[in-house]
């Protein structure tokens, strides 16, 4: 048996958080291999430590059998070790050509960069891998699918035959997984080595040959693909069976609690009207999910909702009250919860602590300042312990860890503790699940329902059929900018929301 890599005994600690605990993990050559686990079960620890991002604090690594010290990523690249991050790590003001060739530029007599034959290879690779990626486009003009095309080929381009994918499909459509996982295949056909860290068991089902699942930094156990299913990664992830469909009873929608009345909505980049005279309203004891193809117009018009983007049209009423032209606090003050598609742009301050974090949209009140001037820390801080302790939120200095250091999942997991605490009238979730493993995703659902069961109600934003289904009582389908279906879940069908999503069935209404 021919091991590409070999890690054997690893172990990684941030203080007194264990990452990873004496873990082995071998992986043959030219398998794809998923590492599984919940948020925060040591995944990307072990992978940061193969690719240099960390060292190990005891244990050895064998690479191709023999004996490594992997100091930093230069070293890993030496080796022909790649790695996409769940985190892109991108120039958004360089070109396709240049953040593939950073830190490795080739160069004319040794002084020149020589960005015609750079540009012309990332041209050819492109090609050869079926990626349509533009050598001279800018990061900040592409999709986030495209993105991270970029960054397999910067891969790629340094001739990686280790190729490490970390949570791959946390930010991408359905359309572009489903594209992504194409290309892991053909790696693996092509002899490359694949470890694929992830979550999704459905993903690691169709994809996988082996799986070695990690739970709170220890090693449960290495299965064959074939012999195992779903269910049974879901036990050894979170070392309990997992309940895959939501238990939840009828909704009795009451008294409206937001209505949009005609709203449009210009984004700012394109200068093009992406909401085109919206109107919808959302009632006390009922998850309302916006559903349709991104791109439709969904993020633009919660982004207006929640104060992001103004109207260039319209009304917005919260218990009645018109918030248009309000500002984000007045609209949190008038009942609004939201839990944003981007946690890091607009969900954290990623250099705050987890402690600062979960008080952002309440530090002013009484409980959590003196004289609404100085903040009292140890309410905060006790605030915050409790918070976590509640959902669970992970990192590797308790309260203390600034945002930055957390995983995704653990991220996001903030941020829902933080809206959910709030108990709002109105709670905007969108994506709330993305990055999240099966474990969180259950807890997450029966959040959202007790959060409507209470009274209240949820506006949810999913790309997932599944959720869609699965939680929603309602479900407004957006199509070019406009609602184009109002559709009452339970008698409503995947293949029929799929039609109204692609826009060829248009009209279906659940109520006046």
């Amino acid at each position: 048996m021919s091991y590409a890599i070999e890690m054997l005994g690893i172990t990684k600690r941030f203080g007194t958080l264990v990452a990873n605990d004496h873990i082995d993990f071998q992986v043959e050559t030219g398998e794809i291999h998923a590492l599984l686990g919940e948020n925060g079960a040591g995944k990307s620890t072990l992978m940061s430590i193969l690719f240099g991002l960390y060292q190990p604090d005891e244990g050895h690594i064998r690479v191709r059998g023999n004996e490594v010290v992997i100091t930093d990523p230069n070293v890993a690249n030496e080796l022909r070790i790649g790695m996409v991050h769940q985190h892109f790590k991108l120039v958004d003001v360089f070109t396709v050509t240049q953040n593939i060739i950073l830190g490795q530029e080739p160069t004319k007599g040794g002084i020149f960069v020589d960005i015609k034959a750079a540009r012309n290879r990332v041209d050819e690779l492109s090609k050869q891998y079926h990626f349509d990626v533009s050598p001279d486009a800018l990061i900040r003009d592409i999709s986030v699918g495209m993105q991270q095309r970029v960054e397999i080929l910067k891969m790629l381009y340094r001739d990686a035959d280790i190729l490490i994918f970390d949570e791959p499909t946390a930010v991408l459509t359905p359309q572009e997984i489903e594209g992504l996982m194409k290309i892991i295949k053909d790696f693996a056909k092509h002899g490359k080595t694949i470890v694929l860290i992830s979550h999704k068991l459905d993903e690691i089902m169709a994809v996988a040959d082996r799986c070695t699942v990690l739970r709170k930094g220890k090693m449960i156990g290495t299965v064959d693909i074939k012999d195992t299913s779903i269910e049974k990664l879901a036990e050894m992830m979170v070392g309990r069976k997992v309940v895959f469909t939501t238990e939840k009873t009828p909704a009795q929608p009451g008294a409206e609690l937001m209505a949009v009345h005609h709203m449009s909505v210009i984004e700012p980049s394109t200068k093009k009207r992406v909401v085109d005279d919206v109107s919808f309203n959302v009632r006390k004891g009922e998850i309302v999910c916006i559903a349709g193809v991104e791109g439709n117009g969904q993020s633009q018009l919660v982004k207006a909702i929640a104060g992001l983007l103004p109207f260039e049209s319209g009304i917005l009423k919260i218990l009645g009250q018109d918030l248009t032209e309000k500002s984000i606090r007045d609209r949190w003050e008038g009942g609004l919860g939201h839990i944003p598609e981007d946690r890091q742009k607009y969900g954290l301050v990623l250099d705050y602590t987890l402690a600062e974090n979960m008080v952002l949209n309440q530090y002013y009140y009484p409980q959590f300042s003196k004289n609404g001037m100085l903040l009292d820390q140890a309410a905060i801080r006790s605030y915050a312990e409790a918070k976590v302790a509640k959902f669970d939120v992970r990192s590797s200095n308790g309260i203390e860890a600034t945002a930055r250091s957390m995983s995704g999942g653990n991220q996001q997991k903030a941020i829902l503790a933080r809206e959910i605490s709030r108990d709002p009238s109105v709670l905007i979730a969108v994506q709330p699940t993305r990055g999240l493993d099966v474990g969180a995703i259950e807890f997450i659902h029966k959040n959202l329902i007790a959060h409507r069961d209470a009274g209240h109600s949820v506006l949810l934003v999913s790309l997932e059929l599944d959720e869609v289904m699965n939680i929603s009582d309602r479900i407004l389908v957006m199509y070019a900018g406009r609602i184009v279906a109002d559709l009452v879940t339970s008698d409503t069908s995947v293949e029929e929301l799929g039609l109204y999503m692609l826009g060829a069935k248009k009209g279906g209404v659940a109520h006046e």
